[in-house]
């Protein structure tokens, strides 16, 4: 099959190696632009564009699929391309309806949730963020909304309660890669199912921004643990510790109550935080601002911090 592949992030890597080792014929892949990254600003190729021209395929990076000279040169090397699918995989672009056109198989979508749930583009963060106990892979037909097309496959995994947003993001990749394989040989066949989605129980996963990173003590300790591993290893939920950030990576429920007021730090043993419900978290694996990730244990022999130090007051300057 002739495939055109668009997709951007690492989740999209092992999508398009297994297409490629399935002996597909990718003729080109479109990607993001490159962007430039850390202090030297150094521009920084895509991981699928580096996947790309390791083996060899042409790779395009427009700036829109929808408007302007970008939008009318992409769809006119489309057009010349005449691939019998289009696959999408973490793109990060919507496509206008001239482009979903094109492909005599569509354009068929990875989608990293059991759809209807979860549509938009942070869904791996937030199924773990909501306290869910099980996600997927869902395979689908492109249409003009967002994720909304019909389902051809899916795919379930449980979330056990230590998986952490990279540990599944990991696990839903490569899931990923085996469901575009099956879905790719059934569209060839004539025999992929067309299962219309409904809007019951429905849910978007809005992109994530600075404000849901930070942890507010106030809710639930469950609530704040799911948040803080859903949120790991990225973009990293955080706090503030003497007016200085602290990156939160993972934490440990605790077996005790409090009256302490939340984000309140208590006896115990690491790095103890009260949380709304009088319940309480030990913060395992912190960054503190401009050093490493390290064990709570070992950032309070080096620094003290005083039983009723309260965690989550923002400096004035950042105000």
């Amino acid at each position: 099959m002739n495939i055109v592949f668009m997709g951007t992030p690492d989740f999209s890597v092992p999508c398009l190696k297994a297409i490629i080792n399935a002996g597909h014929n990718v003729s080109a892949v479109f990607t993001q632009p490159d962007k430039p990254k850390n202090r030297g600003h150094k521009m920084q190729m895509t991981p699928v564009k580096e996947c790309a021209l390791e083996n060899g395929i042409e790779v395009y990076q427009p700036l829109s699929l929808r408007k302007g000279e970008d939008g009318e040169k992409s769809l006119e090397i489309l057009q010349k391309l005449s691939p019998d699918c289009i696959v999408v995989v973490a793109y990060g672009q919507m496509l206008p309806k001239s482009v979903l056109d094109i492909p005599k198989y569509g354009c068929i979508n990875v989608h990293a949730s059991l759809l209807p749930r979860y549509r938009g583009a942070a869904p791996i963060q937030r199924c773990i963020m909501e306290g869910e106990k099980v996600t997927g892979v869902t395979t689908m037909y492109m249409a003009e909304g967002l994720d909304t097309g019909d389902m051809i496959l899916k795919e379930e995994i449980p979330i056990t309660d230590t998986m952490t947003g990279t540990m599944l993001h990991d696990k839903l990749s490569e899931m990923g890669a085996r469901l575009i394989c099956e879905t790719l040989s059934l569209l060839e066949k004539g025999t992929a199912p067309r299962t219309p989605q409904t809007d019951d129980n429905t849910c978007y996963a809005a992109m994530l921004k600075k404000e849901d990173c930070r942890i507010d003590f106030s809710k639930p300790a469950n609530t704040v643990y799911d948040r803080i591993r859903g949120l790991s290893d990225a973009p990293c939920a955080f706090t503030f510790l003497e007016g200085k950030r602290l990156k939160v990576y993972f934490a440990e429920k605790l077996d005790v109550d409090t009256d302490k007021p939340c984000g309140t730090v208590i006896k115990g043993e690491g790095l103890c935080v009260a949380c709304g419900d009088k319940k309480a978290l030990r913060l395992t694996d912190i960054m503190p601002e401009g050093g490493k990730r390290m064990k709570d244990s070992d950032f309070l022999r080096g620094r003290k911090v005083e039983e009723g130090a309260v965690l989550g007051e923002e400096p004035a300057a950042n105000k």
